[in-house]
């Protein structure tokens, strides 16, 4: 049982017309009057139980975008129903005026939508709905809870996709498929044509000139058909917030993008996100189903505050595949937990594979190293100074194992990790 706002106002009155009679007696007629008016009310409003509630919710969504969850409300009892439904989705979900008035005949269905904004990436619930069913004078209303889940799983966003047509272009033109043709890139053998001037003696093709009686030119393409690992680190260090966004929505940008660009590329890409186990993996798939498998593994993740074992890496990855690939590590460099676990497994992966280790930088250690007005700015700046020294130096440790390094601030590290993968098609490292 719930009492509305006309209750109130109607007690109020009660309570003048007890002022200006002040008496027992008015006082007792005056809550009579109240309690048999609201009574009344509650016996004739609708029964919430006579009702048969549905769900439709969509599959997805990506952040940032917004969808509509709807509610069928089918009224099979012999009153009319006038209520407030409210659904219950978790605040995150971001919906739009959630409590909703519905007026449904008997044996009639009204459909009642209620707009979501998602605020975060994930999955996220509703388990309930609550109806509160009002009587014809408003004073009381019947108020139950209904058990209702669903489900709305929010995709990643995926910003960095503007930077796909640019760098699909520059791909092309490796591969030979754009007007701009660039000599000597790649090691994969593409066709025969003839001399011109200005081409490497080393690629004419002797045995083809002979029987040609001209002078004929081996061409060649960047490689196709390697594999593209992305290793995505879900332990603590993926929690911290850099410009206002977790390094982990920052990592799955990047990897976005270079899947996208590498599947493009003809390359077969795999996928596992990974702390001490994994918590997601893609395994190369058809074409056009990689970015939607992608997605999908993507969204549930969360950090787990749990130091990451890189040991187990090496393991992880000839489950995947037994040849030699590029491994993209998108994780934290963190003096300390890099230093014990990344490093000596590093030193494993670069012998049997090309191996980038990309990071997200903060940019406000640059901000903080360059403001020194103050005695408390100056030891701001020498901690940004001293944490930017100890990132070089593992830096520098990392590139001596034999692997790349990419460390870009969010905004850049996407565009900047997909640069490197097309410079490492273009020579031949794949």
């Amino acid at each position: 049982m719930a009492l509305t706002g006309r209750f109130v106002l109607v007690s109020l009155a009660g309570a003048v017309a007890l002022l200006l009679f002040p008496s027992g007696l008015t006082a007792l007629w005056a809550a009579c009057l109240l309690a048999a008016a609201a009574a009344a009310d509650l016996a004739l409003a609708a029964s919430i139980r006579q009702l048969r509630l549905e769900r439709r919710v969509p599959g997805s969504v990506r952040l940032t975008e917004s969808c509509t969850s709807e509610l069928l409300v089918t009224n099979n009892g012999r009153r009319r129903l006038s209520a407030q439904v409210r659904d219950g989705w978790q605040p995150s979900a971001g919906a739009v005026d959630p409590t909703r008035h519905v007026d449904v005949p008997p044996g009639e269905r009204r459909l009642v939508p209620v707009r979501l904004v998602p605020r975060r990436r994930g999955d996220l619930r509703t388990e309930h709905v609550t109806v509160r069913s009002l009587g014809p004078l408003g004073l009381a209303a019947r108020q139950l809870t209904l058990p209702l889940p669903g489900r709305l799983r929010v995709l990643p966003p995926f910003h960095s996709k503007r930077h796909l047509p640019s760098k699909l272009r520059r791909l092309r033109e490796l591969d030979g498929k754009a007007a701009v043709q660039i000599r000597g890139a790649g090691t994969e053998f593409d066709s025969l044509r003839d001399y011109v001037h200005g081409d490497d003696v080393r690629s004419i093709d002797w045995r083809a000139t002979a029987r040609r009686q001209a002078v004929v030119v081996r061409t060649w393409r960047p490689e196709r058909d390697r594999r593209v690992i992305l290793v995505l680190d879900t332990s603590r260090t993926a929690a911290a917030r850099i410009d206002d966004e977790p390094r982990m929505d920052t990592g799955i940008e990047a990897a976005l993008l270079l899947a996208a660009l590498a599947e493009r590329g003809g390359d077969r890409v795999d996928f596992l996100a990974f702390d001490r186990r994994a918590r997601a993996t893609v395994k190369s798939a058809g074409k056009g189903n990689m970015l939607h498998q992608l997605v999908n593994a993507m969204a549930p993740l969360e950090p787990e505050l749990i130091e990451a074992d890189w040991s187990q890496i090496p393991g992880q990855l000839d489950a995947i595949s037994s040849h030699r690939s590029l491994v993209v590590l998108l994780t934290a460099l963190d003096s300390g937990s890099a230093e014990e676990s990344l490093l000596p497994t590093l030193a494993r992966l670069t012998a049997e594979h090309v191996v980038v280790v990309a990071s997200v930088r903060d940019p406000l250690l640059d901000e903080l190293r360059a403001a020194r007005a103050t005695a408390s700015e100056t030891f701001r700046a020498s901690a940004a100074e001293r944490a930017l020294l100890d990132r070089a130096a593992l830096t520098a440790q990392i590139k001596q194992l034999g692997a790349e390094v990419v460390d870009a601030t969010p905004h850049e590290l996407p565009p900047a990790l997909a640069d490197l993968y097309i410079r490492l098609k273009a020579a031949g490292r794949l």
